[in-house]
């Protein structure tokens, strides 16, 4: 029998590898990053291109699986630049993983970050499932631990849009969406920023995003 989760994972590794080896290519070859900033209640929502692992932030979120066992994706990104002290330490502090729709924080190892904050995003079953009650649940929680370390900055991955397959504009307006929310409740952290693989994911969150505006 198939492992689901495995194939998702295995599947959103190549396909992390091959986007961040375009992303790359595209920036040694002239191309510019596509930034949009926009305030709600005195804090920044950023919109950048890029890779995640290379982000100078108080806090990194990965996109992990319920098992913290690392994985494809994100997910596997983040484990070969932070270093083995980032698993050893999750298996430490967290032997029965974390569930699905919450967050889990950790050191950052090699990372330039201070903490990682290990997310578990819903994988998409057709919508009916509570998919985008868990993926917003996901994003707050993470919100809610940059608070509680006291981050100034943290930067968000499209959670569960790789293997998991959760549609990418449905994605970004629920992850937007709940990151707006949190921002207006609690007024912090100051910049959360959204690090997108290519032009597809950024044209997608900027639209939800420009659609927010448009509407205040």
């Amino acid at each position: 029998m198939i492992d689901c989760r495995q194939w998702c994972e295995d599947y959103s590794d190549r396909a992390y590898q091959l986007q961040s080896a375009a992303c790359m290519l595209s920036l040694a070859n002239g191309g510019r990053r596509q930034n949009m900033r926009v305030k709600f209640a005195e804090c920044l929502i950023e919109l950048v291109q890029g890779d995640i692992t290379a982000q100078e932030v108080d806090a990194i979120v990965n996109a992990a699986n319920s098992q913290l066992a690392g994985g494809g994706g994100v997910d596997g990104a983040i484990h070969r630049v932070a270093g083995k002290s980032v698993m050893e330490e999750t298996n430490r502090r967290y032997p029965e993983g974390c569930p699905t729709g919450s967050a889990v924080p950790s050191g950052a190892g090699r990372l330039a970050a201070r903490s990682i904050f290990h997310a578990v995003g819903p994988i998409w079953r057709g919508g009916m499932r509570g998919e985008p009650a868990l993926l917003k649940s996901a994003y707050r929680r993470c919100l809610e631990l940059a608070v509680e370390h006291a981050c100034q900055s943290i930067a968000f991955p499209a959670i569960s849009t790789g293997g998991y397959g959760y549609p990418m504009d449905l994605a970004a307006e629920h992850s937007l969406t709940s990151v707006r929310d949190f921002l207006i409740e609690c007024g912090q952290p100051p910049l959360v920023r959204f690090v997108l693989l290519d032009g597809g994911a950024l044209g997608a969150h900027a639209r939800v995003l420009e659609g927010m505006v448009e509407s205040r």
